[in-house]
């Protein structure tokens, strides 16, 4: 992939529940950003109503496999056991061919692998909850998973939450339309003056 061509890298990261997709989504529908949304392939069967090409490439297992055999991923992860997530390189190389810049909702360890790879091009960006409990509360609002699935998002989210200074910047999500306001801002700041 050449990373001398194409626009900018802007990653958010966080624990389930923190927000961050609906930052996302915020930040998709401001057009001075010029951003496309990079979809991820995921192994695991859509959930609720989630669409194929537009929140994931919902993939077999033995097709993501192949693709980690023929290094066709800028990232990818096994996040719970045959769950895997990846972003292909072709997606990027899509969107920047289209003159955007691309935006990732993903997991702490894709995220800081973007930045470890295109250091200068990515501005990568932590969501942090009010607080673990206030987490719970939210993944319970969803009504999507079970108590087990949500106590293991639970114990993953405080292994996250140790990653955060690795960022490039935190946003704590106590207000959304404050961590709305503040991601557009960093956003902004980081497309229009590049990297320092």
């Amino acid at each position: 992939m050449n990373s001398t061509k194409g626009g900018k890298l802007i990653v958010f990261s966080a624990p389930s529940g923190s927000g961050k997709t609906t930052i996302v989504q915020h930040l998709l529908k401001q057009k001075d950003l010029n951003l496309e949304f990079s979809v991820s392939c995921t192994s695991r069967d859509a959930r609720g109503d989630e669409r194929d090409g537009e929140n994931y490439y919902f993939i077999s297992l033995k097709e993501f496999k192949q693709h980690i055999k023929n290094g066709d991923f800028l990232e990818w992860e096994e996040v719970y056991r045959d769950n895997f997530y990846g972003t292909l390189k072709t997606e990027v190389e899509r969107i920047w061919s289209n003159g955007k810049n691309v935006i990732f909702d993903i997991d702490v360890v894709g995220g800081l692998r973007i930045k470890k790879k295109f250091p200068e091009k990515t501005l990568a960006v932590f969501v942090k909850p009010p607080s673990i409990d206030e987490l719970k509360i939210r993944l319970k609002k969803r009504k999507t998973e079970s108590d087990d699935r949500i106590n293991m998002r639970i114990a993953k989210a405080s292994v996250e939450l140790a990653t955060a200074p690795q960022f490039d910047y935190i946003i704590k999500n106590h207000d959304l339309p404050t961590a709305l306001d503040e991601a557009h801002t960093l956003v902004a700041d980081f497309i229009t003056k590049g990297c320092e």
